[in-house]
């Protein structure tokens, strides 16, 4: 299966390493400083194993050529725009898109642009970010793909793409139920993006602090209350499983938007708390505490 990796952060870069060294055809898709940094140093990974380097299979925009089976979309939600006019000449007939971004509106984006049938879901579960030379950092030894057919019929096509995952070196699970794994994926990391943005500390920090194991349940309540709403059938057990996890004193969590936010960078407010918001208002729901932490956002972003 011919891949393309559209992204080589912390996430392209560890999944498609991994399939590369499993013996897949993946090329990356990145920009000019990623592209030199890659092919001077090559795309290290450092995880708790040990250092591993790999010479990767670079493309970018302008010399990209020829259609891809599958396509792994892994860069923030505000650059897919740009992407998505960057990859459509790796588009085929066959072509299948697997965005593995935060939030959901991007999903109806991709539909909307190159067609339903084009578009699978797919999810990542990792602890993982790139350090200050370009290396990608897996903090913990958690590494799990999750992907499947968005209506839930996984037919011969998702059986390729899950053949040509399965084998990786990584945690693939191939769902019959993605939607639902993409909705409790947006509880759980909006509700930690939500109060460690807000409060400026982590989930330690937060729930030793006086108010903040209410503010990390409020938040949460609004966040599944949304979801519910716009479709999310609750599993009470994966439900209680994310609050249990998130409200564990003795394991201080970050998100990837905090630490965005932290070293001045552009953050994912819009689509992760901000389609929130635009969903709750669709069905007239009361979010006061999501409200707050999107102005806080705001106003950071107007400050960059």
């Amino acid at each position: 299966m011919r891949i393309l990796m559209a992204g080589a952060g912390a996430t392209g870069g560890y999944f498609g390493a991994r399939l590369a060294q499993a013996g897949q055809d993946v090329t990356f898709l990145v920009r000019e400083r990623r592209y030199q940094q890659l092919q001077a140093s090559g795309l290290v990974l450092q995880t708790p194993q040990g250092t591993e380097t790999l010479k990767p299979q670079l493309a970018q925009a302008n010399n990209l050529t020829g259609h891809y089976d599958l396509i792994i979309v892994t860069v923030k939600s505000f650059a897919l725009d740009q992407v998505m006019e960057d990859i459509a000449p790796a588009v085929g007939p066959e072509t299948l898109i697997m965005p593995i971004l935060n939030g959901l509106r991007h999903i109806a984006t991709l539909q909307q642009h190159f067609g339903e049938d084009k578009v699978i879901g797919g999810l990542c579960k990792i602890n993982a970010t790139l350090g200050d030379n370009g290396e990608v950092i897996q903090m913990t030894p958690l590494h799990q793909l999750y992907y499947g057919a968005l209506d839930g019929h996984n037919d011969a096509r998702l059986q390729r793409v899950d053949a040509a995952l399965r084998d990786c070196q990584v945690d693939t699970r191939f769902s019959d139920n993605i939607m639902d794994e993409l909705w409790e994926k947006w509880l759980l990391l909006s509700t930690l993006g939500a109060v460690c943005c807000l409060a400026r500390g982590n989930t330690q920090q937060i729930l030793t602090s006086r108010g903040g194991e209410a503010l990390l349940q409020g938040v949460f309540s609004e966040i599944l209350s949304v979801i519910t709403a716009e479709g999310y059938q609750t599993r009470p057990a994966a439900t209680a499983r994310i609050l249990e996890l998130l409200s564990d004193p003795a394991t201080p969590m970050t998100s990837s938007m905090y630490r965005d936010l932290t070293q001045g960078f552009d953050i994912e407010a819009d689509q992760v708390i901000g389609d929130l918001l635009l969903r709750a208002k669709r069905h007239s729901l009361a979010t006061p505490l999501l409200n707050a932490v999107d102005v806080n956002l705001q106003v950071y972003l107007q400050q960059r």
